[in-house]
Parts: C-alpha cells; structure tokens; sequence
C-alpha cells in the first residue's frame, strides 16, 4: 500500500516563494523529517511499525528514525533531555498542536485493517464536501494521525 506522510517529504523544483513572489534558487531538493521528542520511544515504535507498517530506519538507545513503506518519508523520535542533544532539543513534545496527514490509495481498505487489529478510531470515515474521504486515529504521544484517500475536487 502506497503512503505519504503530508508535510513530510517537500520536493522542490529549483523554485522558492517569499512573500508571494517566486525566485529562482540553487536547491532542487528538500526532505523534511518531523521529529518528535518523547518519552514513549518504544510505543511509537510499536505503533509505527506494527498498525502502519512503517520500516525502521535508524535506533540507538536515544533516537529512532522510521520511514513510510514505500521509503518516501520519515519520521524519528527522540528521548528528552538527552545529554547528545544542545537544551533546544530538550523538552518533550507536551501532545496538542500536531497532527500527521498520511496518504494512502485505499482509504477503506485500511479502516478494515486497522479495525481489525483493534485499533482506536478517533473519527470514523467519512467524506468531505470536497470529496477526500478520511478517518483519523492517535499514536501513543497523543498526536492525530489522519489517514485521507484523496479525490477529485466536486464542484
């Protein structure tokens, strides 16, 4: 199953916008890896690899760096106040103000998978007016986890 982790992975054509005018720049390409500072390194790895089927990219004992099945995106996890890491990598993540938008070919598909393992839907599927069909789930950190089919837009 193909996934995309929405603001995850940003690939830019040579062109950036400031301000609502475009410049012509020298980067062709940019892959950003959200990372989430946590206590709950091993429940994300569970819940991560076990109910999405994400791959393990990178695990030491402080930091674990996952990446979507099809290796298009990632997303790593670290310990807090870690004595490698400078105090703006300290505090952990405190749960509100995040969610992960994660594309996928067959929306209904995996709401059957992931009823099926028992899985907690936050917001059962359903179709937006403008046509993507959606439902949602939590990850172990309290982060919302939107998994969207997306569809032409109706008029």
């Amino acid at each position: 199953m193909k996934f995309f982790l929405i603001a995850i992975f940003i690939s830019l054509s040579g062109l950036s916008s400031i301000n609502g005018q475009t410049k012509e720049t020298n980067l062709k390409t940019m892959k950003l890896n959200a990372g989430i500072i946590t206590d709950k390194i091993q429940e994300s790895k569970t819940f991560y690899t076990e109910i999405l089927q994400f791959g393990i990219t990178f695990e030491n004992d402080f930091y674990l760096l996952l990446h979507t099945p099809n290796g298009s995106a990632e997303i790593s996890f670290l310990k807090p106040y870690h004595a490698s890491q400078q105090p703006l990598f300290h505090d952990p993540f405190n749960g509100k103000g995040l969610y992960l938008t994660i594309e996928v070919d067959n929306v209904e598909e995996m709401y059957r998978q992931l009823k099926s393992k028992g899985v907690e839907i936050k917001i059962d599927l359903r179709e937006e007016p403008w046509g993507d069909r959606h439902f949602a789930i939590q990850d172990p950190n309290g982060i919302g986890v939107d998994i969207v089919q997306y569809t032409e837009q109706k008029n």
